[in-house]
């Protein structure tokens, strides 16, 4: 298996972003969006101006305007761009190999493959939905269902992953990368061990 693309979201703070570093993380995630984990402006702009080369940042939005977009490419000229949201192919399909789709799957994969293709240059990054969320629920859905799409394409796993679990979901799916937020916290925060833990889990599983 080619090395797995790992991704820390949820990064709040510089402290975070620092942590992501040193836990060897390939990618960290900084959500512009109504969250718990929604980044302070005056943060993003505090990590704009440290984070270095060695890591890529992930602007996840959720059906933001063309002008928001904007002001996060501004300060990001290199951050990928993450659509979490209902983001038409209008939307997302500019930004090209710069975007990321989320795609979030109920429990029986409904129309997934056919949701995945409205998105042909995106990464793929899918997602559990639970009742009214969609995605951040800390809860995992049936990899199965993203197999046969990594198969063919570049996919992402979230929802749920853990140092526990990832593996299994790597041995199960095959993704290009994985994407985690509550498994590497801690009472709401971000847990250096269970970051350290949770990339070389994934590293130990290649």
């Amino acid at each position: 298996m080619a090395d797995v693309w790992t991704k820390l979201c949820g990064c709040t703070r510089w402290t975070d972003v620092e942590m992501a570093i040193d836990a060897g993380a390939d990618a960290f995630g900084m959500i512009f969006a109504a969250s718990p984990r929604r980044i302070a402006w005056s943060e993003a702009e505090a990590i704009a101006a440290r984070v270095p080369a060695s890591i890529m940042p992930v602007a996840v939005l959720v059906n933001p305007t063309p002008d928001e977009v904007d002001a996060v490419r501004s300060l990001f000229p290199r951050a990928l761009l993450q659509f979490s949201g209902d983001e038409s192919p209008a939307l997302v399909t500019p930004y090209g190999d710069r975007a990321i789709k989320a795609i979030h799957v109920d429990s029986l994969g409904t129309g997934l493959a056919a949701r995945a293709a409205r998105f042909p240059d995106a990464l793929l990054l899918f997602d559990s939905r639970h009742d009214v969320l969609a995605g951040g629920t800390g809860q995992s859905f049936a990899w199965k269902y993203a197999a046969p799409i990594a198969r063919t394409r570049r996919v992402v796993i979230a929802g749920g992953l853990t140092a526990e679990n990832v593996s299994e979901c790597l041995e199960c799916a095959h993704p290009f990368g994985v994407d985690v937020r509550s498994g590497i916290e801690t009472k709401g925060r971000k847990d250096s061990k269970k970051m350290r833990a949770f990339v070389r889990a994934v590293r130990e599983s290649q």
